[in-house]
């Protein structure tokens, strides 16, 4: 594909030879002659002036002068956005496959009262229980079970081995990787006298609302009673646990492997941390942050507010609060000085008090 060509889908200037015949896209640092890459972090310009790319995609403003290079610069491809731009390039080259080839399986088992709409694609040793609704277009893969009573939207994909428990209701547009588990029971259960445990039936559903994506192996569970919902647009990554009664509020963001205890509510925008753990009944404020590894022990009522640590404080005090720390060794030695020259001084008083006495008529 011709530079002027991918300059053109990309509504785009260039700043050198437009001919250049462009085969692959590839990291910046990584790029041989015929990659395009592209610079959408300032602190990769820095390899402007190294890679052996033969084209690059940059912001209009980006001052190549700080480049730092060493040798002449690649062909520029100079747009508004380079990151979007470069994911566009990335899909003309790489145009997505179908997940599953059209029509059912025929080792599927679909109950006779479920619902399927048009262009609806299921794969092998799928189970749709009874009174199932699918929406038009939507892709259902390999091993999959969709329990009694679930409804699914339109043109949404679940990949391979994905469980949705019954009364489930799934929105259009909705991807859950392998291994999601939607309406699993919620951690229940009550102590008993004689130091046993009585499950505590979950009698609730999950609303998985449009424009949601799931990652691997991540879990939602049902409420207790009413429903847990995760809200139009929210992006949850691989390996996270989501409790019963928890609300998600519009296109919130987080990364692998947090919690969120039952009952919490989260607000809309919010962005989460891998690892980060949120105990039950608490309200986070929209557009909060939470870094990695954060222990969230309190509600958060302030949007807009950055926090990390565990337990966490706002950025700026955690921040404090771990330069300290890590100062802590140097203090300790210095509290140790110090206390071996309290110490010696007070011999030096006791021998002096004890002259005094001997003195004395």
């Amino acid at each position: 594909m011709k530079l002027r060509d991918i300059a053109t889908l990309l509504d785009a200037e260039i700043v050198g030879n437009d001919t250049i015949e462009i085969r692959r896209v590839a990291k910046i640092e990584e790029a041989k002659e015929g990659d395009i890459s592209f610079v959408a972090n300032l602190k990769y310009a820095k390899f402007l002036g190294t890679t052996r790319a033969s084209a690059v995609i940059v912001g209009k403003k980006l001052n190549t002068a700080e480049a730092g290079e060493s040798q002449a610069l690649p062909a520029l491809v100079r747009v508004d956005d380079p990151y979007a731009s470069f994911l566009k390039v990335l899909v003309t080259f790489h145009p997505q496959k179908d997940p599953l080839p059209p029509g059912i399986h025929p080792t599927a088992v679909i109950a006779p009262s479920a619902k399927l709409g048009a262009d609806v694609r299921v794969g092998a040793h799928v189970v749709i229980g009874e009174r199932c609704v699918v929406g038009d277009k939507t892709i259902i893969s390999h091993g999959t079970v969709v329990g009694d009573g679930v409804t699914i939207g339109s043109s949404s994909l679940l990949y391979a081995n994905v469980t949705i428990r019954e009364g489930s209701l799934i929105g259009s547009r909705v991807i859950l990787h392998s291994g999601v588990v939607v309406g699993s029971d919620g951690f229940g259960f009550a102590p008993k006298p004689d130091g046993t445990y009585e499950k505590i039936p979950q009698l609730g559903i999950v609303v998985i609302e449009d424009d949601v994506e799931l990652g691997a192996n991540t879990t939602v569970d049902r409420a207790t009673m009413g429903e847990t919902r995760i809200k139009k647009g929210v992006k949850l990554d691989n390996l996270i646990q989501v409790a019963h009664n928890v609300v998600i509020g519009e296109n919130t963001v987080s990364a692998a492997q947090a919690g969120i205890s039952g009952s919490t509510k989260i607000g809309k925008n919010v962005m989460i941390g891998g690892q980060v753990g949120i105990t039950g009944h608490l309200e986070i404020a929209d557009y909060t942050k939470l870094g990695a590894q954060s222990g969230i022990h309190h509600s958060i009522n302030q949007p807009g507010k950055t926090f990390f640590g565990s337990p966490a404080y706002l950025q700026r005090d955690a921040f404090r609060i771990q330069g300290a720390v890590t100062q802590l060794p140097d203090w300790l030695n210095t509290v140790r000085e110090l206390q071996k020259k309290v110490e010696a001084l007070e011999k030096e008083i006791e021998v002096l008090r004890s002259q005094k006495h001997r003195e004395q008529p």
